[in-house]
């Protein structure tokens, strides 16, 4: 039997990682399936500690999860399970498209500025300010030197973000070309999955090695101490999943969080309702 660490989660790190492998643990579905009962439990408690901190008066911060990764990578699937055991109440889900005409006239962080996650939340971004730099260069829609100034913009405001008390979990969902095409064709064969498919996304994977080098290079411009990269290999979509959750319970883990503490008395109160 395989267990996983946090520790392991950590490591990755290395964006030339075989996105088929499955890096610390043996990735049976009974392996993986045990290990996400065992930690479902303490995840669904402290994110409760979190938002009730936020309903107590507290500030307990916040977890930014930024998800990237190619068309089909798998981020849907990733939002639906890592949300599966939490409280909806204290979770804020944000999917960046295509920038409308009003986002394009404000400067690229202007709709990730209004999406953030309000104080004792969780908050998921299924694609994120990153789209403006990495499909920018591929499609070379900004200058060199523009996005150049966006990469440091962005290390700034995370920065920021940070500083202010959130947790920042940025993910890229590390999947291979094969199993882009394995996806594409999947949902090409299933009735049911045809409103998944966009033959937009087959245009895309003929920029294969751009957007691969476009990662890189924002990974190593944009990695800090404050908001590091983790690149989670993704062929094994069930690991992948599993990766997440552990890397959302360690940031949680991290706060530290107690139940906030009653503003009255208690035996008061106690005496109150039984006299009621």
């Amino acid at each position: 039997m395989s267990t996983f660490t946090i520790a392991e989660a950590k490591a990755l790190v290395d964006p030339t990682i075989d996105p088929t492998s499955t890096p610390g643990f043996k990735a049976s579905k009974e392996n993986i399936e045990r290990q996400v009962a065992e930690i479902e439990p303490e995840l669904r408690e402290l994110q409760e500690k979190l938002y009730a901190n936020f309903r107590s008066g507290n500030n307990p911060g916040n977890i930014l999860i930024v998800l990237q990764g190619m068309d089909t990578s798998g981020k849907g699937g990733v939002v639906k399970h890592t949300l599966d055991p939490l409280d909806p109440q204290g979770v804020h889900i944000t999917g960046f498209g295509k920038p409308t005409k009003e986002e394009l006239s404000h400067d690229f962080l202007w709709r990730i500025r209004k999406a953030l996650p309000g104080p004792g939340k969780v908050g998921i971004f299924d694609r994120s300010h990153y789209e403006d730099v990495i499909v920018h260069r591929v499609h070379e829609l900004s200058s060199p030197e523009e996005i150049e100034r966006r990469y440091d913009a962005i290390n700034e405001f995370e920065k920021e973000l940070v500083d202010g008390g959130t947790t920042i979990i940025k993910v890229f969902l590390h999947i291979s070309k094969e199993f882009q095409k394995e996806n594409l064709t999947e949902r090409l064969e299933d009735p049911t999955k045809y409103w998944k498919y966009n033959p937009g996304d087959v245009d895309e994977r003929g920029h294969w090695d751009a957007y691969q080098e476009a990662y890189r290079i924002a990974f190593e411009k944009t990695s800090t101490d404050v908001a590091p990269w983790y690149i989670v290999p993704s062929d094994n979509k069930p690991y992948a999943r599993m990766v997440v959750k552990f890397l959302l319970l360690d940031a949680l883990r991290s706060k530290n969080l107690e139940w906030p503490a009653a503003d009255f008395d208690v035996e008061v109160e106690k005496a109150r309702v039984a006299a009621s």
